[in-house]
């Protein structure tokens, strides 16, 4: 079988076990073009890329209006400007001041841009991510309810690396039991927000199966779809 049939195979496979209210974001980071449109072919929609330059050559080269473009890696505030007219949406927000400039540069292209905020639960140690205690902190200043162009959807985040996997379902569950305190207390009364905040991106290839489990509703697959990656390949 070739490879672009395996690509299509191996979504369709992955779309059969995950329920209806749980929609797969295909991590196209590292891989070709060619390799994006077989998936597109397939019907696959979302995508997801990790870094800026890697996200605007692939946007340019399929200017297809019914992809989802998914930035999921770590963005720096200098480089939102880029993406801020057509991405669908940004996972990885880890600070309050990338959340004010993906505000501001959403305002400058007329948008509202669907924002998720990163928080930190694994074991390793991370530069990137709210403590969820921090997270807390940010929602009670209610300083989030002046950003006009931003719309808060909801939380993602990232399993400790282990075998473990009574560990990697406790990560899941902090961030789940995080996703709803926020949504009880922030959300639910609000009548102009309370359907807003509805996302939970958590599982990747390795852990997507307990991240459904445990209430996920985006689960970001790479490996598992495309097979190994080779970085720094010519995306052209």
């Amino acid at each position: 079988m070739k490879k672009e049939n395996k690509i299509v195979q191996h979504i369709n496979q992955i779309v059969e076990e995950i329920p209806s209210s749980t929609r797969l974001i295909a991590v196209s980071k590292y891989h070709t073009v060619e390799e994006i449109q077989e998936a597109y072919d397939g019907g696959q929609r979302l995508f997801g890329e990790n870094r800026v330059q890697e996200l605007l050559v692939k946007y340019e080269k399929l200017p297809y209006p019914d992809i989802e473009w998914h930035m999921i890696g770590h963005l720096q505030r200098n480089k939102v400007k880029f993406i801020a007219p057509f991405v669908s949406m940004i996972h990885a927000v880890d600070t309050f001041k990338l959340l004010r400039e993906i505000d501001k540069q959403a305002e400058i292209c007329g948008r509202i841009i669907p924002v998720l905020l990163e928080v930190h639960v694994a074991q390793e140690e991370s530069k990137y991510g709210f403590s969820i205690e921090g997270l807390m902190e940010i929602f009670a200043s209610k300083e989030w309810i002046n950003l006009k162009h931003v719309s808060i959807c909801g939380l993602m985040g990232m399993a400790s690396h282990t075998d473990d996997q009574e560990r990697i379902r406790d990560d899941f569950k902090q961030l789940s039991r995080c996703f709803k305190e926020i949504k009880q207390n922030y959300y639910a009364l609000d009548d102009n927000r309370k359907d807003t905040f509805t996302e939970l991106s958590m599982g990747m290839t390795n852990d997507y199966l307990i991240a459904i489990e445990e209430g996920s509703t985006l689960i970001r697959v790479g490996s598992g779809i495309f097979g190994p990656s080779t970085k720094n390949m010519n995306t052209h």
